[in-house]
């Protein structure tokens, strides 16, 4: 029994709509309710809300144009004034009942102009018999337009009294909207993130023609296990799972297994799917790169380039003044005599330790350290004599920026500045090598 069921749209279109937007039928049922017939005034104004990539402007694109309704889609990132934002709606208005684009310039500088030429479009383009939908996306960059966009927008079928409403699509929630001298209330929609169960069965829909459809519904069952802690977005998930899947296939393809043998399968594909989870969201290589690294990348799980923060490029002087931070962090000051002097003389040796030295430094994470230490550990770790120029002290503000740094200590007369490394063991031995 289908989940869409309106008197006012052919069943078929309401069937093949539900196809088209798995997992968000209940949402999609709610906004035919509000929309009603075509002929039918509908809400003024509706906001939509909800994280990155949970289907709204999918849902709202798809819906719109899968049941012929005549609509206005914009870009609010695209269109970031009032002035491109009221002439795109506009143009798109014109092109409105056939489709085809038109490149007709439209001069828009006010508010009341915008309301008078709508009206005209309107009526050249005989939508008075039926509800208009315009779809601002990204519409939190409205509240850096003018004061009067917004509250416009909200009430737009009142001020041209045609049978329009404005669809406001957001990843913040409408109490971040609101004018402090108040404005239309707009019918107000949430559009929850995509369960696990919604991934599988959305991910599980595109699988490959030569391959079972049970074969890469547990694909994607090992796919959203190791990526679904750290990585919720469809597209992203979409994008890992198109990538990953031609190694997955390798040993079914050089028949060591056949698409049963999960184990053969997870052990053959888990190396890449961790490495591929260091680089999720960054696009440190492109597609092509990360197919050809699977391929002649030897041993795998020892694929290289794929990490950018092992290969920072620094100034000389920078590289050594990171590694001294590093040693003054993590060592005690009592061990500096003993590590950068040559000659120290004849340390007594103790037989019992302390019981806050028992545990590795590493585990209690890097200490503060003043200035003129960080300086006295450079000076014995590089070969050659380096003098306290302006250059150098440049290059410890150069690595604050760069939060490789930090600093905890006030620049003042009485107390000197105090810093931190905030860089992992495997960052300072990757600079020291």
């Amino acid at each position: 029994m289908p989940n869409l069921e309106h008197p006012a749209y052919p069943a078929a279109d309401l069937l093949h709509l539900e196809g088209l937007v798995p997992c968000r039928e209940s949402q999609v049922s709610t906004l035919l309710s509000i929309f009603g017939e075509r002929q039918q005034f509908s809400f003024p104004s509706i906001f939509i809300y909800g994280h990155t990539s949970s289907g709204k402007t999918y849902v709202m694109k798809t819906l719109l144009t899968t049941l012929q309704l005549p609509h206005v889609f914009v870009n609010c990132v695209e269109y970031f004034t009032s002035r491109l934002l009221l002439e795109e709606i506009l143009i798109q208005l014109q092109s409105c009942p056939s489709g085809t684009e038109q490149t007709s310039p439209v001069r828009c500088d006010t508010l009341n102009d915008f309301v008078r030429l709508f009206k005209q479009a309107v009526a050249s383009q005989e939508l008075q018999d039926q509800t208009l939908y315009i779809v601002l996306d990204r519409a939190e960059q409205l509240r850096e337009m003018e004061a009067n966009i917004l509250p416009a927008f909200l009430r737009l079928q009142e001020l041209t009294d045609r049978n329009v409403t404005v669809i406001l699509l957001s990843e913040i929630v409408w109490e971040l909207f609101r004018p402090n001298i108040g404005c239309f209330e707009p019918f107000t929609m949430y559009f929850p993130d995509y369960s696990i169960g919604h991934l599988q069965k959305i991910l599980s829909q595109n699988h490959p023609p030569e391959y079972s459809a049970d074969f890469y519904a547990a694909y994607i069952n090992i796919l959203l296990g190791v990526f679904y802690m750290v990585c919720r977005d469809l597209k992203e998930l979409r994008h890992l799972a198109a990538l990953n899947f031609a190694k997955y296939c390798e040993p079914v393809v050089r028949g060591e297994a056949n698409e049963r043998d999960t184990r053969k399968l997870w052990k053959n594909i888990e190396p890449h799917l961790k490495k591929a989870m260091q680089t999720v969201y960054l696009r440190e290589i492109s597609s092509s790169q990360w197919e050809r690294l699977q391929h002649d990348g030897g041993e795998p799980g020892q694929l290289k380039g794929l990490s950018a923060h092992t290969h920072v490029e620094l100034p000389y002087y920078s590289k050594f003044l990171l590694i001294a931070a590093y040693l003054a962090s993590y060592n005690p000051v009592r061990t500096d005599k003993r590590f950068f002097l040559k000659h120290h003389g004849k340390i007594r040796k103790t037989n019992f330790l302390k019981k806050h030295e028992k545990t590795s430094n590493h585990l209690l994470g890097p200490k503060p350290f003043p200035l003129d230490r960080l300086l006295a550990i450079l000076y014995s770790i590089v070969d050659n004599r380096v003098a306290p120029t302006a250059n150098i002290f440049s290059q410890i503000t150069s690595l604050v920026t760069l939060q490789l740094l930090s600093m905890v200590g006030q620049n003042d007369q009485l107390d000197g500045p105090r810093y931190k490394c905030t860089v992992s063991l495997d960052f300072i031995r990757a600079i020291a090598r």
